[in-house]
């Protein structure tokens, strides 16, 4: 399997990031095969796609995410704030984003959670997973282990991933006891050495956010097998149709 291109929170360096207009441009682009996305509950238990637990960043709507109902979210404007050209771009459900993906791209389902924050938040998240039928195109990742063997507790149909940021020494133990198969990590802690020890362990490993080729090329000489979460899918060409690279490797 060759390197593959993931869009962060979909196209999101030139779209609004977790909304439908960023993941059409996601869509459109023939080297993406896999989209990030961030999923929340709203107060009467939505799973939608936002990336921040506060309204404020990204809409024009103010405080926490889960003291808003479905009918007020979407009444928000998720646009503006990237720029004039999408002011009036809605939040979009969980259901609506699997719906416009379905049958053409996997999806990396980030559960954004910490502790109680969410009940429920898994089990309404696979709901909608099992209603599109896309249990085998899709993970669900999260940095909260809880959600993780919540998910498990439901269903082992589906695939799940651990998020990290830092290094654990007992990495792999983790992934094991939490029955991942898919590793999410931040681009610098990644080595050749951790890259071939998930491999032959059966992982899938998904490095972010990367946005600049010459480290897009880096990683690539790590391991022919890596997934690249990008805000900028359109540097993908420049990074691995160069003549210097072969099979994502350097020459």
């Amino acid at each position: 399997m060759p390197i593959q291109c993931v869009a962060h929170r979909g196209c999101s360096g030139a779209a609004p990031e977790n909304t439908m207009a960023a993941i059409e441009l996601a869509l459109s682009d023939s080297n993406v095969t896999w989209i990030e996305v961030d999923v929340q509950l709203s107060r009467d238990g939505i799973p939608f796609l936002i990336h921040d637990y506060t309204l404020n960043r990204t809409t024009n709507g103010r405080g926490p995410v889960k003291d808003y109902t479905w009918e007020q979210l979407c009444a928000l404007d998720a646009g503006s704030w990237k720029s004039k050209r999408y002011a009036g771009e809605r939040l979009i459900s969980l259901d609506d984003c699997l719906e416009a993906i379905q049958g053409r791209m996997e999806a990396n389902i980030e559960l954004k959670t910490q502790g109680n924050r969410y009940p429920g938040l898994e089990d309404k998240v696979i709901e909608v997973i099992k209603k599109h039928r896309m249990e085998h195109e899709v993970v669900l990742t999260s940095f909260d282990l809880r959600s993780l063997s919540k998910v498990k507790e439901n269903t082992r149909s589906l695939r799940t991933g651990l998020i990290i940021d830092q290094l654990p020494k007992d990495l792999f133990l983790r992934l094991q006891m939490l029955q991942c198969s898919f590793l999410s990590i931040n681009y610098k802690r990644l080595t050749a050495e951790l890259a071939a020890k998930a491999a032959r362990r059966g992982l899938d490993v998904m490095v972010w956010t990367v946005d600049q080729v010459k480290v897009m090329r880096r990683l690539a000489g790590l391991h022919p097998d890596l997934l690249i979460c990008t805000n900028r899918p359109e540097l993908w060409p420049t990074a691995f149709k160069a003549p210097n690279l072969v099979n994502g490797r350097n020459r």
